[in-house]
């Protein structure tokens, strides 16, 4: 029977640095979980914490409160790592090394029998579409092929989890489609894919759920859908807009603001939108169409992080200067 136990759990978990300032907080009382076999992603802005607690998650380095566990298991265990893989920020290949050769060598580190190897080679350059560039020096490939190719080298082991740290950076649109047709056959296989993000636009395209992070904090948890679903606002199609007489469209709870060939409406309520559209076709307009509109995640990202900035400015609890120091206790960290 599969195990219904999260592929992530992450429970009050903290980590603070030393430096010069004194004990400086990058993670404050976090608490995750990711199911098994989905697709999750952190976001927050540089200083959030987000590396920091890549590197918990990953075993790198120990929380100062709070437990972790990842597949079940202490990350820290060196046999928690297996089964996991890892594509990180920035990497880099031997520019003299094949791309056959390139992820021969991370096999062999993982402990992969050359059998096995041969068939992981094959199958995860015809994934990546590498197969024809697999006798191809690395330093030849472009920043998307170099990115495919981690990504494969992070696959080889047949991961339960999989980490991805800005997977999509630098990558140009047809390569960034690639790598999400990717993660979308990675995900079918039963893969937990955790993806931490500066490109929210890829973010709403490819996870399920995600999390932001401000400050150390998780501010807000939820499903793509739900942190975008429709509000107050629609977009409301009429025939000639133009005809449309101005006296229509003033009304109670309502503003309406015409932009090509179509209206823009923030209503109260549903009857504050109805009596618009009453008023509308009872002034001979010609409705073609009534669409709720949908916040783009990268809305509601700057939306909840200046709520919750505005509130700590209020409470006299603002850390910003502090989470950056934090960067400079220890490389990469808060980011």
């Amino acid at each position: 029977m599969a195990s219904t136990a999260p592929a992530i759990a992450v429970s009050a978990v903290s980590k603070e640095f030393r430096s010069w300032r004194g004990r400086l907080r990058a993670l404050d009382a976090v608490d995750l979980e990711v199911a098994r076999g989905e697709v999750f992603g952190l976001l927050g802005a540089n200083g959030a914490g987000k590396t920091t607690l890549i590197k918990v998650l990953l075993g790198l380095t120990s929380p100062s409160a709070g437990t972790v566990t990842v597949r079940g298991l202490d990350p820290r265990r060196p046999r928690a790592r297996t089964r996991v893989g890892y594509l990180p920020e920035g990497h880099r290949f031997p520019d003299y090394l094949t791309g056959n050769a390139t992820l021969r060598l991370f096999g062999r580190l993982a402990g992969l029998d050359e059998r096995t190897l041969d068939r992981r080679i094959a199958e995860l350059l015809e994934l990546v579409g590498l197969a024809d560039r697999a006798g191809d020096r690395v330093g030849k490939y472009s920043k998307g092929m170099t990115q495919r190719l981690g990504l494969a080298a992070a696959l080889l082991d047949r991961p339960e989890v999989l980490f991805l740290d800005e997977p999509t950076d630098g990558v140009d649109p047809v390569g960034r489609r690639h790598i999400r047709d990717i993660l979308r056959a990675t995900r079918a296989d039963g893969t937990t894919v955790f993806i931490n993000s500066h490109l929210l636009s890829e973010v709403e395209r490819t996870c399920d759920r995600v999390a932001i992070l401000d400050r150390g904090r998780v501010v807000r948890t939820g499903s793509v859908d739900d942190l975008t679903r429709p509000g107050r606002s629609y977009r409301v199609g009429v025939a000639e807009p133009a005809a449309v007489p101005a006296a229509a469209l003033p009304g109670a709870g309502v503003t309406v603001a015409a932009r090509d060939g179509h209206l823009d409406v923030e209503a109260d309520d549903l009857p504050a939108l109805n009596a618009l559209i009453d008023r509308l076709r009872a002034a001979g307009a010609v409705i073609t169409e009534l669409v709720p509109t949908r916040s783009a995640l990268e809305d509601v990202f700057i939306e909840v992080v200046t709520s919750a900035e505005n509130g700590d400015r209020e409470q006299g609890t603002g850390n910003r200067e502090n989470q950056e120091s934090a960067q400079l206790a220890e490389p990469g960290g808060a980011a």
